[in-house]
C-alpha cells in the first residue's frame, strides 16, 4: 500500500467513525461557529413557533422561559460556555463583561465603516485563571422580524409584558441592520 492508499483508508476510517469523531479536528473557531449556528437555530425555531402560535407577546414569554435554557443545554452538550450579550440589555443576567463590551464597540466600528453585520466575529486565546482559553464573539445582527419586540413600534399589550418580563429592558428602538448584540462563547483548552 502506498502512501496515499493508507492516506485515504486512514481518512475513510475516520470518516466512518462519525461525526463525533470529526469534531475533535475541527478548530476552535469551526466549532464555536457550528454550536452558535445550532443554538440561534433552536431558539429561532422556538420563536418562529411561538409568534405564529400566539403573536409577538407569546414570543416574548418563551424567548424568556427558553433562552437561557438552552444556552444551558448547549453548554453542557458543546464543553462550552454558551451565552448572549447586547450593549443594550433585555435580561440583566446577561451583561457583557469588558472583554464582551469591548468587542461589541469593534464591532458597531466595523459596521459603521461598512463592514457586513452578518460576518462580523471575533476570536482570541488569552490566559485566564492560569488556563488558556478560547474566546469567540460573533455579532447578531437586528432581522425584520426581532423588530416586533425589538423595535419601536410596540403595542401598548407588548409594552406591559415587557415592563412585567424586563422591568429594565433597554433592548428596544432597533432598526433591521442594527447590531442587536452578540453570541458569546469561551473554551478552556487542553
Amino acid at each position: 500500500m502506498n502512501k496515499f492508499t493508507s492516506a485515504l483508508a486512514l481518512g475513510l476510517t475516520l470518516a466512518a467513525s462519525g461525526p463525533a469523531f470529526a469534531v475533535e479536528f475541527k478548530t476552535p473557531q469551526a466549532q464555536a461557529r457550528s454550536i452558535i449556528k445550532d443554538f440561534a437555530g433552536d431558539l429561532k425555531a422556538n420563536l418562529v413557533s411561538a409568534m405564529k402560535d400566539g403573536g409577538p407577546i407569546n414570543a416574548l414569554q418563551v424567548c424568556n422561559s427558553v433562552a437561557v435554557p438552552l444556552a444551558t443545554q448547549a453548554s453542557e452538550n458543546s464543553g462550552w460556555t454558551v451565552g448572549r450579550t447586547s450593549l443594550k440589555l433585555r435580561n440583566q443576567a446577561n451583561a457583557a463583561n469588558a472583554f464582551e463590551q469591548k468587542v461589541m464597540t469593534d464591532f458597531e466600528a466595523r459596521k459603521a465603516a461598512g463592514a457586513d453585520p452578518q460576518t462580523l466575529e471575533h476570536f482570541e486565546i488569552v490566559t485566564l485563571n492560569g488556563k488558556k482559553t478560547f474566546r469567540y464573539m460573533k455579532a447578531i445582527p437586528t432581522k425584520a422580524v426581532c423588530l416586533k419586540c425589538h423595535g419601536s413600534l410596540q403595542k401598548q399589550p407588548l409594552k406591559n409584558k415587557l415592563a412585567e418580563l424586563y422591568p429594565d429592558d433597554r433592548a428596544t428602538g432597533y432598526k433591521a441592520g442594527q447590531l442587536r448584540g452578540a453570541f458569546t462563547l469561551s473554551k478552556v483548552l487542553k
